[in-house]
């Protein structure tokens, strides 16, 4: 596969003003670097099969799991099991850069709750 970064890996906005990177994109496994500017948020939804763990790398992440809400900084990780309802924001004051890991891959298998 050879060396990623957000140089040379697949690129994508999502929502009004979020990037993500594809660093690995298997189905078995999929990790995508994301950032979010403060004051955005992605949808509430759920994966029926992928166990996903959010690692922060800068700034701080609030994640919502099934109604509990937990704010992540740097180095901070939490894991989101299959079914779980969640929604990752940014609440704070700057640029919120972490990973995203998820086994097997989200593609196709995100629905919204």
């Amino acid at each position: 596969m050879g060396m990623k970064n957000r140089i040379n890996a697949e690129h994508y906005i999502w929502g009004d003003a979020c990037e993500g990177w594809r660093l690995l994109d298997d189905n078995d496994l999929a990790i995508i670097e994301e950032r979010m500017p403060p004051g955005t948020a992605e949808v509430r939804h759920k994966h029926r099969q992928a166990n996903q763990v959010f690692y922060v790398l800068s700034g701080t992440l609030t994640l919502e799991v099934n109604g509990v809400v937990e704010h992540l900084s740097a180095f901070d990780s939490m894991n989101v099991r299959p079914e779980l309802p969640h929604q990752a924001r940014n609440e704070g004051e700057e640029d919120a850069r972490f990973l995203v890991i998820s086994a097997p891959t989200t593609r196709g298998d995100r629905t919204p709750s």
